[in-house]
Parts: C-alpha cells; structure tokens; sequence
C-alpha cells in the first residue's frame, strides 16, 4: 500500500490518514514530497521542517512500514515501480480527483479515501499561528 504527501507540520491529521490508510491492510509506504516538489506544491517558505527530518518522523510512526522521498508533484513513477494494491489519499480527495488514479488502475491497483474530515492541515495551522501573532502584536 502507498500513501503519499508534504507532511510538513505533523498533527493530528497526519497521524489519523496514516492509522486508516494502514488499517486498509498490509505494509504501508509513504512517499514524502522533497523540500523542492514541497515548495512547488506550497509556496515559498514552506517546508518548514526539512524532508530528512520528515521522513524520519514518518518512520517513527508504528503505522508506517517504509518511507522514500520523492522530487516530483505526484506519485506516478512510484506507482508504476512499486505497483500497490492500494493507493491511499485524504479526504481532501475523491477517488476521481487523486491525480495518480488512472495510474493506479491501470497497474491493477485501487485508489481508497481515508482519515478523518480535513479539519486539520499544515497550512491552516501556519495561517493560524500568523493570525494569532499580528493579534498579539496589535495588544
């Protein structure tokens, strides 16, 4: 099974995504987006926490069987070489919008939604965090 994603700020979002998509079964990889595909995904400033260090707290995690950092916007190549059965996304995905889907069928696999609502995300939490400080700096 593969997963994939920035991962930027873990939280609690992550950790629920990662627990369902590994209760799908079997072993569980999760590609993790390189500083620069994160960047390009997200904008300047962002990772905050470089890909070595996100990569090493995915593994910590008991849910998450291997980890590999990927340099591209998408999990194609991955799919194609690793072949899952299952390809997992969040629920700020459909089983037709995830980008890698006509890859994943077409190597025999399925795409599979998972986690909880997206109520959490790294980018909410830094617009958050920002909101707060310019509160803060105004009192």
């Amino acid at each position: 099974m593969l997963t994939n994603g920035c991962f930027d700020l873990l939280h609690v979002g992550h950790v629920r995504y990662l627990r369902a998509a590994k209760q799908l079964g079997g072993k569980l990889v999760v590609a993790v987006n390189s500083d620069a595909s994160t960047r390009g995904l997200k904008g300047e400033g962002r990772p905050r926490v470089p890909e070595a260090e996100r990569a090493e707290l995915l593994a910590a995690l008991a849910d998450v069987d291997a980890v590999i950092i990927f340099d591209s916007p998408d999990v194609k190549d991955l799919v194609r070489l690793l072949r899952p059965d299952i390809h997992a996304k969040g629920t700020d995905y459909t089983a037709e919008s995830v980008p890698e889907r006509d890859v994943v069928t077409a190597c025999g696999g399925r795409v599979a939604i998972v986690g909880d609502p997206k109520d959490h995300s790294t980018t909410d939490l830094l617009k958050n965090d920002l909101l707060r400080r310019r509160e803060w700096q105004k009192s």
